[in-house]
């Protein structure tokens, strides 16, 4: 197969296994990020690499694959000893002062994907410019690998368990004491992922009793896409109906990304999270620092950080933007519609495990319900509703659209006259009265995504439609 089939997306390549996600291409693609590391090393970093994977179908085969051709161009190889959440595997990349790290994973993907993605010297996703540099050395030199066990002899080669360092450093991120002792009671929706059981290992021989949900280790993910998304909540919503927590935390695949919901099965947004942990570091913790959030997120952050007197910087799509701005230094939070956070004085990456383990801490401060929480929330800020559409739209016509978007605005938003477009990634309409749509391609797939929010749920909805028949002019 030729290297101009292997595309790197955002922080690395994605493809179906068995059809292009193969043993020879792991290795061809492997070979390229070797010859890249050799030649760019980062000052202060060893020639090591580490590499570790999620729970897919082959995964930890590949990752072997992966770690003997690394072994096999000099590298010293760290290799996680079971699937850990890609967290960990960035903490473990900043730990070892290694050149980077590779995880072989497809985050929330169907089961039939899987990824090689690739992790910076600093604990972090890769830029683009990387990516970009390893798959223009596709099949720049041969193959060279050493097996497993003769790179285990020569020393080349550590087995690690990469999951206890990461949580030993999260529960150093929050108030263990006060988690450890709240009696909290709360369910984990793993989603079949990697994330599963992480929960009980930490808070093993604490007050907080939890319930694991789809635990068991099913390459297919139980049929369903291992997104933190209502749509795959179902049976844990009415498990929940029947026996109610104080609040049940959901993790994707890698365990990069937290979702959620009330303790009776209810879901709540990704924004609605974001605002329950921009008001507990602010309020609870009295943390000061620059908040971060993506183009697509509530902008109930807006005018919070407004409130708190917090400095506000949004970024395009993609951690990788708040990523590098966490590099800069003084950000406290950094928010993703899809439910990536990072945290204050952690690796600059999303953590579902440290954002699950936060909003314990905030329950546990302010011992109320979640419900409650966001009730006084939008008390103080409004409210905020927010929707997504998800339609098939030609790559090839994406920038005459965008053009078109941007040129040809809409007079109003929810009956409010527009006050601001950007368009530094898609097109973002902003109503006067804070009413906002938004139209941005998918970075690899024929797929238009439909942003939107408004006071209302209605409002949202005729904003959608707005946003659709905007495709339809252009």
């Amino acid at each position: 197969m030729s290297g101009s089939t292997i595309k790197f997306g955002t922080d690395g390549w994605r493809a179906v296994i068995a059809e292009d996600f193969t043993f020879a291409n792991i290795e061809r693609v492997a070979q390229a990020t070797a010859d890249y590391w050799k030649k760019h090393r980062p000052r202060g970093t060893r020639k090591r690499v580490v590499i570790g994977c999620d729970r897919r179908f082959l995964a930890d085969q590949f990752a072997e694959r992966v770690a003997e051709v690394f072994a096999g161009n000099g590298f010293e190889v760290v290799l996680g000893s079971a699937p850990a959440p890609t967290p960990a595997i960035s903490f473990a990349v900043r730990a070892e002062k290694a050149v980077g790290g590779i995880v072989l994973t497809a985050s929330h993907n169907p089961a039939q994907f899987c990824g090689f993605k690739l992790k910076g010297h600093y604990g972090g996703s890769a830029p683009s410019e990387t990516c970009q540099a390893v798959e223009s050395l596709l099949g720049a030199s041969p193959v060279r690998s050493l097996a497993l066990g003769q790179a285990k002899r020569k020393r080349h080669l550590k087995v690690k368990d990469l999951n206890a360092p990461h949580a030993r450093a999260i529960c150093r991120q929050v108030d263990f004491d006060l988690i450890s002792k709240s009696g909290l009671r709360f369910a984990h929706d793993a989603l079949f992922g990697v994330g599963a059981g992480a929960f009980e290992k930490i808070l093993d021989g604490t007050t907080c009793q939890v319930t694991t949900l789809n635990a068991e280790h099913d390459p297919f993910f139980g049929g369903i896409h291992p997104e933190p998304i209502v749509h795959n909540y179902g049976p844990s919503a009415a498990y929940l109906k029947k026996n109610p927590h104080d609040i049940c935390l959901v993790t994707d695949g890698d365990a990069d990304r937290v979702g959620a919901m009330d303790g009776r099965g209810n879901a709540l947004t990704t924004h609605q999270i974001i605002c329950l942990l921009l008001h507990h570091y602010s309020v609870n913790r009295g943390q000061s620092g620059r908040v971060i959030k993506a183009l697509t997120t509530t902008s109930m952050v807006d005018r919070m950080c407004e409130a708190y007197g917090l400095e506000l910087l949004e970024t395009g799509v993609g951690f990788k933007y708040i990523c590098t701005e966490m590099q800069k230094g003084d950000v406290l939070l950094g928010f993703e519609e899809s439910g990536g956070i990072g945290f204050h004085g952690h690796i600059p990456e999303r953590d579902g495990i440290l954002a699950g383990l936060a909003l314990l801490e905030l329950l546990a401060t302010e011992k109320t319900t979640v419900n409650r929480l966001l009730a006084k929330l939008e008390k103080r800020f409004g409210t905020h509703r927010y929707d997504r559409l998800d339609t098939h739209f030609p790559l090839e016509k994406r920038a005459e659209l965008m053009k078109y978007c941007a040129e040809h605005p809409p007079a109003k938003l929810a009956g409010s006259p527009i006050a601001e477009i950007k368009t530094f990634d898609g097109v973002k309409y902003i109503a006067e009265n804070g009413a906002w749509l938004m139209l941005r391609g998918s970075g690899t797939e024929p797929i238009l995504r439909i942003y939107a929010e408004a006071g209302t749920d209605a409002k949202t909805k005729q904003l959608i439609k707005l946003g659709v028949q905007q495709t339809q002019k252009a």
